[in-house]
């Protein structure tokens, strides 16, 4: 099982109501969420850890991964509301206020993780779930207790306004960096994690030094890049859509390189340490052909694995 640690959500979509006010409608999100989410439907054997509340929309989250296949066990159940994202579209591009003091996921502490079965052969983290405390330092344990005996996928995807105390910040993901095995960023927050000059290659390697054995480096419309082995490199374009959102784009991105690595049997430390150009080749354009396919329909709406073209 490919297990996704972090936030799930309800993003509140602005929507026109029959009296031509604007309303908003709950739907289920939260970057974590939504990789379980794609790796599901993508028909990998995923599953959500990740502090639930008890209040109504955990039934819709719940039901939700259900339906796309993914494993709910080990859920951490709790009286804590469920986080709430209000969210704001502009030209298909969306901003966000957030409503997370005190919820299920953001509160979550070590002592309320569970005991892993020996099914999970990978853990994913990312997201807020790494800025926001305690619930960060929560997930932090959680991969340090179990880096070495599983394969560790890593996406801070950070978000400067969520982050109260850089210090602390840069510190507890310098320490998730060095633990992982593959580091997914984009050019921004490669910049945000090594400020001043120097080339994304140059910075890229810098963070392939600190730990992991492949970085993932997406740039928007130019693609994504994969680094690893003795300073190799390969670069894959974005497939060419109609854009209508760009919602969930990063977090299916994620699980179709996931997806892939799993269906090739690399998502095992040996394997990764010395994977092939043709496979990291092969797992990016996996990725991007399920982001390009989210982002031409509205929301984080990922493809079932009958839709890939293969």
């Amino acid at each position: 099982m490919l297990l996704c640690c972090g936030e799930a959500l309800i993003d509140m979509i602005p929507t026109p109501t029959s009296d031509g006010q604007m309303g908003f409608v709950p739907h289920s999100g939260g970057a974590i969420f939504n990789t379980a989410i794609a790796l599901g439907r993508l028909g990998a054997s995923a599953g959500l850890l990740t502090g639930m509340s008890s209040d109504m929309f955990s039934l819709q989250l719940t039901a939700d991964l259900q339906a796309s296949k993914v494993d709910a066990s080990l859920l951490i159940p709790c009286d804590r509301p469920t986080t709430l994202a209000f969210v704001k579209l502009v030209d298909g591009h969306a901003s966000y206020s957030f409503f997370d003091e005190n919820s299920a996921g953001r509160m979550l502490a070590p002592a309320d993780l569970p005991v892993l079965p020996d099914t999970v052969s990978a853990l994913y983290f990312g997201g807020i779930s790494l800025a926001c405390e305690p619930g960060a330092d929560t997930y932090a344990a959680l991969l340090e207790r179990e880096a070495t005996s599983r394969v560790v996928m890593l996406d801070p995807n950070i978000r400067p306004s969520f982050i109260s105390n850089p210090e602390a910040y840069r510190a507890r993901l310098g320490r998730m960096i060095a633990q992982a095995d593959i580091v997914k960023v984009s050019d921004e927050d490669l910049a945000w994690i090594f400020p001043g000059a120097g080339s994304l290659e140059d910075k890229a390697a810098q963070l392939r030094a600190a730990g992991p054995s492949v970085v993932v480096l997406t740039r928007g419309s130019e693609g994504a890049t994969g680094f690893f082995g003795e300073g190799r490199s390969v670069d894959v374009p974005v497939r060419k859509v109609d854009v209508v959102d760009t919602v969930g784009a990063g977090d299916t991105f994620n699980a179709g390189f996931l997806a892939r690595l799993s269906q090739l049997g690399l998502l095992e430390k040996t394997a990764l340490a010395g994977i092939s150009d043709l496979s990291v080749r092969d797992a990016l354009a996996y990725g991007a052909q399920v982001a390009a396919i989210t982002v031409s329909r509205a929301g984080a709406n990922p493809p079932w694995a009958d839709e890939i073209n293969t």
